[in-house]
């Protein structure tokens, strides 16, 4: 059976992510809210917004996929765990894989930003001392927990302990995301545990 799936005309990344099987709906569903957890860290930590993810897309070539701050509310909102009047958009495998371009592309450019955040925490815990007292990690959970809060389901059910260790877990998973193999490294995570 022959693949339908279109790839963006130049890029060469596309290539990296593999796909042994098209994934079930729950996979998909597990894929979907991976991606929306992993930008709304970026979104924490950098302060970006839907101009620079559709910036990120221009880049790719991927506006096909992404083309304006409609189609990409659409893909965030396809996120199960978000709250929702309903209509939710079913997020395809070439979504889900040019939303992982976008995210790596995003990561590498605040890269340097991503390093000092997890070398300042890595501090933080050999010293026994609370992240959140340091002014970058603080205003990272700040932002994080709050917007959390506001867009997630049960975002006011979930504990701050269980929020916090959210927040770092995206944040080191974010220094990895953002090198040169970061996008496959994303991927073949994204598919364990969409499995698992």
């Amino acid at each position: 059976m022959r693949s339908t799936l279109k790839t963006p005309t130049s890029s060469h990344a596309w290539q990296d992510l593999p796909l042994a099987q098209v994934p079930d709906s729950l996979q998909l569903d597990n894929i979907k809210t991976q991606l929306d957890l992993i930008l709304l860290a970026l979104e924490a930590l950098a302060g970006i917004g839907s101009e620079a993810m559709l910036q990120a897309a221009a880049d790719l070539n991927l506006e096909s996929v992404v083309s304006d701050r409609v189609g990409l509310w659409r893909l965030r909102q396809s996120n199960p765990q978000r709250k929702s009047s309903g209509g939710r958009k079913k997020l395809d495998v070439e979504e889900a894989r040019s939303l992982v371009l976008i995210i790596c592309h995003l990561a590498k450019q605040h890269q340097e930003l991503i390093r000092r955040a997890v070398t300042l925490l890595e501090q933080m815990t050999e010293q026994n001392s609370e992240p959140h007292r340091t002014a970058l990690l603080g205003d990272y959970l700040d932002t994080f927990i709050n917007t959390y809060q506001e867009r997630m389901e049960q975002g006011d059910e979930v504990s701050m302990d269980l929020l916090n260790q959210l927040a770092f877990k995206l944040l080191i998973d974010l220094l990895f995301y953002s090198d040169t193999h970061g996008h496959r490294r994303l991927w073949l995570a994204l598919l364990g545990s969409a499995s698992a």
